[in-house]
């Protein structure tokens, strides 16, 4: 089985991450066909707590060629799979104004099974962002004078 990695790379630029957590997901048959076929974006999505569940909103996957009939739509809400606790840690969290949940990587654990890791986070000022464009081209030259 090949490696799934689907990342939201933009998402530590606009982010700040606060705590981390890894979810499992509610799919169709379709839908887990395609995510390991790599056919899925993770870069618009967001999740929001409904009636005490976690939702995964704006996620793309794209449709599945042999599922004929019983495809699934593309674009919808997934259901997030976490524990009480966790919910609750959740759920607490975002009632401080400005924070949001945002999805951070999607993979396949050893058996199969997708899984995301989603993050609690604050958003950046465009002060804090100039920061880290600059922590990371600097990162970048260091890194080239330490392989020459």
């Amino acid at each position: 089985m090949q490696a799934i990695d689907i990342r939201n790379r933009r998402a530590s630029f606009e982010y700040a991450f606060i705590e981390r957590y890894t979810a499992g997901m509610v799919l169709k048959g379709s839908e887990i066909k395609s995510i390991r076929e790599g056919k899925a974006t993770i870069n618009d999505a967001h999740c929001i707590i409904h009636n005490g569940e976690l939702f995964l909103k704006g996620m793309h996957i794209a449709e599945y060629k042999n599922a004929g009939q019983y495809g699934h739509v593309p674009v919808s809400d997934r259901k997030l799979l976490l524990n009480k606790k966790e919910l609750k840690d959740i759920a607490d969290a975002l009632k401080n104004k400005g924070l949001t949940i945002i999805p951070l990587h999607l993979f396949l654990n050893k058996r199969g099974f997708a899984k995301l890791d989603i993050a609690i986070a604050k958003g950046k000022k465009i002060h804090d962002k100039r920061d880290t464009m600059k922590k990371r081209d600097s990162d970048r030259e260091i890194s080239r004078e330490f392989r020459k």
